[in-house]
């Protein structure tokens, strides 16, 4: 078993050339049908195109459930990044690194959620791996988001949110252990469901964001609603926001600061598994898609997201495709569904996404978008496991996405890595967590070495 995993890394390897660093290759650019693809049809530079005509019908392909088993990473393996860039691996033997965010004086912060700690990371000047390596703060219920407060070059605080709260820390720069307890600033988020919350504060400081999942795949068994009590929730939670069970997810919040003045930002986003803010201020949403209409269908997406604005969840998807397992209950929302920027082959779980503020990669690719993809469990054909680049052009998404890092599959039924943090390092490189064999990779980019 063990030579046949080898040798099918080593196959999926030699298929896996990119592109030059910067390269258009228009030929590697996949539409239609051909968009959907899988794991064999990724590889550094390919990119793809989904739009919203190009989804089938619901039930038009087969559902399935199709989880992969991680294996322990094969010995020598290293992702597969374009021509120009090398992949080295940053840490290892972690527990679950998941959202990864860099502080301003360069340490590298990791939540290990499952084992319910904060890690920092910090590495000597021109040394690419960590020279210091400390638990910042331990003792909670899944954390996940973490963000520094307030923006800009000198924090005070750092927050950090778990399941069903808030928390932050009074933090000086270079602080690699907690100096004092966590206060709670947002003391009760919905618990259960989608688990993952992930922070960000606008570039004013002004406002907290808190992502927070749905409970349910597409609202399965929401109690009816009078027409009265409908408007009445719809004036303060928001278009098209769920109740009951479902009141205060699928949905972006905003909050003071300090915890106060809650406010629901955006509604209808099944799973904000990750939030950011691009170079224009703009939030973005990397967000999982509902499951059980098929393996084409829905896309997952990233996407600005706008204040007001509903993205269709549970009632429709992609625009004004009615989700027939809520046929005919809110009718009154279709024209007012608010289309996603960049839609991802469906099931590829994208977890977090960063944009690109560094020095070191290509000029052309300032301000481009990286975002993981964790990878599909309900898929026949497995897709994810990779990094892609959200082409932007002029500041603004096109729509395209390109594969930049691959070579997390070793065949159709095994992987050894699952992408889920991504950050930008103080040096420019990139960092990406995967939780499948706990490590941390980091991506370096040299003009000189590309063709």
């Amino acid at each position: 078993m063990r030579m046949f995993i080898l040798f099918v890394f080593a196959v999926s390897v030699a298929h896996a050339g990119g592109a030059g660093a910067g390269e258009e290759a228009p030929d590697r650019l996949l539409t239609g049908q051909a968009a959907f693809g899988d794991w064999q049809t990724a590889a550094p530079g390919v990119r793809r195109l989904i739009r919203p005509a190009d989804m089938p019908a619901p039930y038009s392909t087969r559902r399935s459930v199709n989880g992969a088993d991680v294996v322990r990473r094969p010995d020598g393996a290293t992702p597969q990044v374009p021509a120009g860039f090398a992949a080295r691996l940053f840490a290892e033997n972690l527990d679950g690194p998941r959202v990864i965010r860099v502080a301003p004086n360069g340490d590298v912060f990791v939540a290990e959620s499952e084992a319910g700690r904060v890690r920092v990371f910090r590495t000597a000047e021109g040394v690419e791996t960590p020279s210091e390596d400390s638990v910042f703060a331990d003792g909670f219920s899944y954390p996940y988001g973490i963000a520094f407060y307030p923006p800009g070059p000198n924090p005070t605080h750092v927050y950090i949110a778990e399941t069903g709260r808030v928390v932050r820390f009074a933090y000086r720069s270079g602080d690699l252990v907690a100096s004092g307890p966590a206060q709670t600033v947002v003391a009760k988020l919905p618990a259960g469901g989608h688990a993952s919350r992930d922070i960000a504060f606008s570039p004013d400081g002004t406002r907290l964001f808190v992502s927070v999942g749905s409970g349910s795949n597409v609202a399965e068994g929401l109690p009816g609603i009078a027409p009265g009590d409908l408007r009445e929730i719809e004036s303060t939670k928001g278009l098209g926001a769920a109740w009951g069970p479902e009141t205060d997810r699928a949905a972006v919040l905003a909050f003071d600061p300090d915890g106060g003045n809650q406010k629901t930002f955006a509604t209808g986003i099944r799973n904000c598994s990750g939030l950011a803010i691009d170079p224009a201020g703009s939030l973005w949403c990397a967000t999982n898609e509902r499951d059980g209409l098929g393996d084409d269908l829905p896309p997952d997406y990233i996407s600005r997201i706008g204040e007001g604005k509903f993205y269709g969840w549970p009632w429709f998807y992609i625009g004004d495709h009615e989700d027939p397992r809520q046929a005919g209950k809110r009718p009154e929302l279709a024209g007012k569904v608010t289309v996603p920027d960049v839609l991802i082959q469906p099931h590829s779980a994208p977890l977090n996404v960063t944009f690109y503020d560094g020095a070191m990669f290509p000029k052309t690719w300032g301000g481009d978008g990286f975002a993981t993809l964790h990878g599909s469990w309900n898929r026949g054909h497995r897709t994810g496991y990779k990094v892609v680049r959200i082409v932007m052009k002029d500041g603004k998404p096109t729509g395209e996405y390109e594969d930049f890092m691959t070579g997390f599959v070793v065949s159709d039924d095994l992987v050894w890595g699952r992408p889920v943090g991504v950050a930008v390092a103080k040096d420019g490189a990139l960092l990406i967590s995967e939780d499948g064999n706990g490590t941390i990779w980091r991506v370096s980019y040299r003009a000189e070495s590309s063709p």
